[in-house]
């Protein structure tokens, strides 16, 4: 198997559950270092996957439990040269009839924990030579539909993160990039869909090749991108 990431020290957020995961393990297949960084408790499968890192107990709205969690991975591999945001969260729930909370937890999770993630990451990311970061977002954040306004907010607000940073680090041998997927085939989204066509839907695979293209040398050109990987919904 090609390995167009040998050697990158690649950091994930939200790693232990169904894309971060899926994600980490493909980026290892690539040549990467690849520390997983979650609140949850990392999953036994995770643990005997040979050469992940996995740090759990990590809260990513935390500037302090974040700060700390990559301190540590910058320690033990001497640098870290990618970020992947995948943390996140999703709720459907009308304006009319939802929650404000809603929308603060879905800021928190969406948004906050990304930007707390990138600023954790960016005096170790400067400091190499050809760094990335990649965000997901979600197509949601272009056009919302009837019970996606928290969600699809939170989401845009990570692409509006995404293009501000990509600004500042542009000089700085940084890229900053964001995917937009539809939906993502995962056994959550099929028991709320039963009676959806899943195969329309992006794979946790799919998402993870483009994600590993914007991490790699190859994407050096790329910065401040909206990627749409819509799959065919």
């Amino acid at each position: 198997m090609s390995q167009p990431l040998q050697g990158k020290r690649i950091v994930v957020t939200g790693g232990f559950g169904v894309l971060g995961s899926t994600l980490g393990k493909y980026l290892l297949a690539r040549g990467a270092q690849v520390a997983l960084l979650d609140r949850s408790e990392a999953p036994a499968t995770l643990l005997d996957t040979q050469g992940l890192l996995c740090l759990d107990g990590v809260d990513l709205t935390s500037a302090a439990s974040a700060g700390v969690a990559f301190e540590r991975v910058a320690a033990q591999w001497g640098g870290i040269d990618g970020l992947v945001n995948v943390a996140g969260g999703f709720a459907w729930e009308t304006v009319e009839e939802g929650q404000l909370e809603t929308w603060d937890r879905l800021y928190q999770i969406n948004l906050r924990t990304a930007v707390v993630s990138a600023q954790s990451a960016l005096a170790h990311l400067v400091a190499g030579n050809a760094a990335r970061i990649v965000n997901i977002g979600a197509l949601a954040s272009v056009k919302a539909s009837a019970g996606m306004g928290a969600y699809a907010a939170s989401k845009a607000g990570v692409a509006r993160f995404t293009e501000a940073l990509a600004e500042e680090l542009k000089d700085r041998g940084v890229t900053v990039n964001a995917v937009l997927p539809s939906i993502i085939d995962t056994p959550t989204n099929r028991a709320d869909m039963p009676d959806a066509d899943s195969s329309r839907w992006v794979t946790p695979e799919a998402l993870a090749a483009v994600v590993a293209f914007l991490l790699s040398d190859d994407a050096a050109a790329v910065t401040g991108a909206l990627l749409p990987v819509s799959g065919r919904v």
